[in-house]
């Protein structure tokens, strides 16, 4: 099996840390892919399109190398670039679907990103410090404590790989505008949420739950980034969603 993972709004395959080995030591016989969003990672000197389908596109430019079908856990924006490209994959393209803390248009926006969040990711993707900038974000994305050597190793991706203010403002309005089609992409998915986010409101995944008739598994005060505060709860949820693990 070939898992792609996908991260969110100006997050890119280094910010999985150690959920990416743990994942590969549950899964010994798959192989997991990381692939950056265009913007970011190994693709932060690109354009990000301005449009969910557009970042899907560019996000599909770089799998063609790999073996059908794919699997896919994305987490937040990713979920939604994960729920577009399933809505618009070929019959048999995608084996498996996972997706974390993630919204649509099917939500009023108040539960998409929580009320006074707005403002304070503003300022988050203007700042220009970038030490304080990752640990600011480290900090209203997890739940958890958050050790100085992750707020260092978060820094070093940025001064690697810097997100422009431009590509982060085109994947938020990319973000904002999202809404899918209506129609079920596939029988089934995976749906992982935290009512301990304080982002984006759990009340998202239940929608497509009831929508759509999806596997819905709530942890109970993980932040919302739940593969850094919970990675084995995550990789549980999936195991015992797979058929035959």
């Amino acid at each position: 099996m070939h898992w792609i993972l996908l991260r969110g709004l100006t997050r890119e395959h280094g910010h999985w840390g150690p959920f990416v080995e743990q994942l590969r030591t549950a899964m010994p016989n798959d192989q997991v892919h990381l692939v950056d969003l265009p913007g970011t990672g190994i693709h932060y000197r690109d354009d990000s399109p301005g449009t969910i389908a557009g970042i899907r596109q560019k996000v599909l430019e770089q799998v063609g190398h790999i073996p059908r079908p794919f699997s896919i856990v994305a987490l937040s924006m990713g979920g939604m670039v994960a729920l577009d490209w399933a809505q618009h994959a070929e019959p048999g393209e995608l084996q498996h679907l996972v997706l974390i803390n993630t919204s649509s248009g099917f939500s009023p926006p108040w539960r998409r990103m929580r009320p006074g969040i707005w403002p304070r990711v503003l300022r988050l993707l203007a700042r220009r410090e970038l030490f304080h900038r990752e640990r600011d974000i480290l900090e209203l994305t997890s739940n958890r404590e958050v050790p100085l050597s992750l707020c260092k190793a978060w820094y070093s991706i940025q001064r690697q790989r810097p997100v422009s203010f431009h590509n982060a403002i085109r994947q938020l309005a990319a973000a904002a505008r999202y809404k899918p089609q209506t129609r079920a992409p596939m029988a089934d998915a995976l749906l992982l949420a935290s009512k301990g986010d304080r982002i984006v409101h759990w009340q998202c995944s239940a929608e497509l739950e009831k929508r759509w008739c999806w596997t819905l598994k709530v942890h109970p005060d993980a932040g919302h980034d739940l593969p850094l505060d919970e990675p084995a709860w995550v990789i549980r949820q999936i195991r015992e969603w797979l058929p035959g693990q």
